[in-house]
């Protein structure tokens, strides 16, 4: 009778074990897949244990490892074929053991690891990467070696996805373990690939999204999850924020929190155009204008304006390339490019951020601005201007932000602006920004709320911003402001580099 009670209790603790292991966690909705685990700015080796229980204590939406298999089957975490300089798939556990992590850890073993991911944790998913090697059969043993010890840990639901190059791993994945969530990290496979091969999603790297936009909407179309690697830069973070991934794997965790805490997303901004600039030469005709003349433009400038001349504007290294030239054309001394996008991209309301390193020297002006598409309350400067960021080059370390109206403008001088003193404007990028809506217009240094044009509902003569704006892109060389001390000639050719130019709305 006795034997019979504790058996009894022995399958009721053992039945409740299983359902609070099975128990399904509820993963971070902050996108963050802290890639080898949050290692780098806490100093911790990749991949170790340390690493995984740091991505747990920030509370990020996954931690990413890789999975490797000793000569002995035992199944490992590790990136690189090599540890300690043995090859870990010609070495058994024990050898490999006896070396060290920085930390003092033993390299991994995947049951270790996991275990450690279950512990007092119920918000980090964990991404298991399978490192194929080119021997097909201890492929398919390997996979079904991780698939067996995480059904025997009863883990199935702390794993947020398996990934690997590997597209026969993921195929394996799915016949064993029809629910298990896959991402291929190949990069060649098309949504519509992924999907009737049924891949839960896409792991590809940052920029192949970038040549390739259109498969971030198929995705989206065929329900398929959308993660990026390794996005590290601020840029890269913004982009995919931007563009609504699912998640973001990056070896910098901390940055990639800053960003989706900062209120600019926490508003639910939706990335509706950009450019990046891949590819060479001219820029996208589909998306630029290039307006063309040396009449001074209104303000005695002394360039001239052509017209998809790569000596003036280029794509080039992922960079738009405007160039000034001391080269004579027509009646001027100096040719530029002036880059618009009137009826190719014009918008009313949103966040315009363009990152862009600024040329250096006496007499050049330029301007990241906008002026309305249809002017709806006649001529300049009635129907408005926003100036995002200006620069004269015999100012070199200020940046001038300013809006343009019938009752506000420099021919009053009553312009409404502001300048900013900025460190390094010529010798790197910065981000130059706006915030627009129909109370207001923020304007932003590298994030920093810098100046704000308020909307008091008075007349269009001080309010004309409810209207639709294009963006121009210029490098200006003399005229009223930009050459009132002169023009250096030495400096020439001189450059403005703009990164990207990204287009939000709500």
């Amino acid at each position: 009778m006795n034997i019979r009670i504790l058996f009894v209790f022995f399958l009721i603790g053992v039945n409740t074990l299983h359902a609070c292991a099975q128990e399904k966690i509820s993963f971070a909705n902050n996108k963050i897949i802290a890639h080898r685990g949050a290692w780098k700015n806490a100093q911790l080796p990749e991949n170790s244990i340390a690493a995984l229980q740091q991505a747990i204590k920030m509370g990020c939406t996954g931690a990413e490892f890789d999975v490797r298999m000793t000569k002995d089957e035992v199944l490992v975490v590790n990136h690189d074929a090599e540890f300690n300089n043995l090859i870990v798939e010609e070495s058994t556990y024990k050898q490999l053991s006896k070396f060290k992590l920085s930390n003092g850890e033993s390299i991994p073993t995947l049951k270790e690891f996991i275990k450690a991911g279950l512990k007092d944790n119920n918000t980090t998913g964990l991404v298991c990467e399978i490192k194929a090697t080119k021997n097909k059969d201890r492929n398919i043993r390997m996979t079904d070696k991780v698939l067996e010890l995480v059904s025997n840990l009863n883990a199935e639901n702390h794993i947020l996805a398996y990934i690997s190059f590997n597209y026969d791993v993921l195929k394996r994945i799915k016949s064993k373990s029809p629910n298990a969530n896959t991402q291929f990290l190949g990069g060649y496979k098309s949504p519509e690939q992924l999907q009737k091969d049924e891949i839960g999603g896409l792991d590809y790297k940052t920029q192949k999204y970038k040549e390739s936009p259109e498969w971030i909407s198929a995705a989206k179309t065929l329900g398929l999850s959308l993660n990026a690697w390794t996005a590290n830069t601020r840029q890269d973070m913004e982009w995919l924020l931007g563009n609504d991934f699912d998640y973001i794997t990056t070896d910098e965790p901390e940055l990639l929190k800053e960003l989706v805490n900062n209120v600019e997303y926490i508003l639910d901004w939706k990335l509706i155009w950009n450019d990046e600039f891949s590819g060479a030469g001219i820029p996208d005709t589909t998306k630029w204008n290039f307006d063309i003349g040396g009449h001074g433009w209104g303000n005695n400038e002394k360039q001239y304006y052509t017209s998809a001349d790569t000596l003036n504007a280029k794509i080039e290294n992922g960079k738009l390339i405007i160039t000034a030239r001391a080269q004579k054309t027509d009646k001027n001394d100096y040719t530029s490019a002036r880059l618009t996008t009137k009826n190719k991209g014009d918008w009313r309301y949103g966040k315009i951020d363009v990152r862009a390193k600024l040329p250096k020297g006496k007499g050049l002006w330029p301007a990241i601005w906008m002026l309305p598409t249809e002017s709806a309350y006649g001529g300049w400067p009635r129907s408005g201007e926003i100036d995002i960021m200006e620069f004269v080059g015999y100012s070199p370390d200020t940046i001038f932000q300013t809006v343009h109206t019938k009752s506000f403008n420099h021919l009053l001088g009553t312009q409404v602006g502001k300048s900013t003193k900025v460190d390094s404007i010529g010798d790197k990028f910065h981000n130059y920004s706006i915030i627009w809506d129909s109370e207001k217009i923020l304007f932003f240094i590298d994030g920093r709320n810098t100046h704000q044009f308020l909307n008091k509902n008075q007349t269009s003569a001080e309010w004309p911003f409810d209207q639709e704006f294009h963006l121009i892109l210029n490098l200006a060389v003399g005229g009223n402001w930009g050459g009132k001390f002169g023009i250096d000639d030495s400096i020439f050719p001189s450059q403005f580099e703009i990164a990207y130019v990204r287009v939000y709305q709500k």
